[in-house]
């Protein structure tokens, strides 16, 4: 027990969410968000760039959600100037989780990026950030992309349009008149996902936590 102590004694928190072992960064990780301070947003920002642990990762989100959007937005949109795909994935991940509308013209810029796994958080993160009135436009974006990726990549990218309930079904049903058939397969995948509701009610947590946390008023001042 005293040497686990040790780990922890005249150590830093941002000396601590380096250390080698992912027990001690998550619990790290924790510390930051059981008591937020401001000044280690850029640090956990970084951290999240390079941590290879799931589990950490989300907890350092969960911990950057803690901290004013003010503080963490324009450190997660420079994020996202980044060239490798983890800095991108997770700060558009920790984006959809904080809310905030400001970041949905960077977001938007990543609907069709090359990397699956950046698209992905940016299919996730613009149904919770899209704009009041540009439901539209958006699932239109969304819907070019249909017939893309794997198995996971394209449920990723149907739930995306099924949470944006009538305007995901009409930009569907268009793109199902392509002449691809992946596309076409994907359109249908969509479409039998749409007509379950538990699946579809699942798909639109994230913009009713968009509108709880924003208020109606707030997305349409985006």
């Amino acid at each position: 027990m005293t040497r686990r102590r040790t780990i922890y004694t005249g150590r830093r928190p941002a000396d601590l969410l380096e250390h080698p072992h992912s027990s001690v960064r998550l619990r790290a990780a924790l510390a930051a968000g059981s008591q937020p301070d401001a000044a280690l947003a850029k640090t956990l920002v970084d951290r999240c760039a390079v941590e290879p642990d799931f589990y950490v990762r989300d907890m350092l989100t969960w911990a950057l959600t803690r901290l004013p959007s003010a503080v963490t937005v324009p450190l997660l949109v420079d994020a996202l100037g980044s060239v490798a795909p983890q800095p991108r994935s997770q700060a558009l991940h920790t984006l959809s989780k904080i809310g905030d509308g400001a970041a949905w013209p960077a977001v938007a810029e990543h609907l069709d990026a090359e990397d699956d796994e950046v698209a992905r958080a940016s299919w996730r993160a613009s149904v919770s950030l899209v704009p009041f009135g540009a439901e539209a436009a958006l699932a239109a974006r969304l819907a070019g992309e249909l017939g893309r990726g794997d198995r996971e990549v394209r449920r990723s990218l149907s739930r995306a349009l099924a949470a944006l309930g009538d305007h995901g079904a009409a930009a569907a049903e268009s793109a199902g008149r392509s002449g691809d058939a992946d596309v076409r397969g994907h359109v249908r995948d969509t479409l039998t996902l749409m007509a379950d509701p538990d699946a579809v009610a699942d798909a639109q947590v994230g913009a009713a936590r968009r509108v709880r946390a924003l208020g109606p008023q707030a997305v349409q001042d985006d």
